[in-house]
């Protein structure tokens, strides 16, 4: 199999998501607070020049569990 970036960022992309899937349904579990525990960041960049104006906003939610994730996801990918 030919590898490639796209290939890459969306193992990488759905590692991130199984990861942060997996925080969320064992953030109730006894024990597992660390690994489930997500630090936020947020971008807002905006701009108006007159002509056209445009605003975006980025928030990103990471926990211990979305990175391992990635990491399993990339892993994987190497392996291929």
């Amino acid at each position: 199999m030919k590898k490639n970036t796209i290939v890459l960022l969306l193992f990488t992309w759905l590692g991130l998501l199984a990861g942060t899937l997996a925080a969320r349904w064992l953030a109730t579990v006894p024990g597992m607070e660390v690994l489930s525990r997500s630090v936020e960041a947020r971008w807002s960049p905006a701009a108006d020049l007159i002509v056209f104006s445009f605003d975006l906003n980025v928030h990103i939610q990471l926990s211990l569990l979305s990175i391992i994730g990635a990491v399993a996801a990339i892993w994987i990918y190497r392996r291929l």
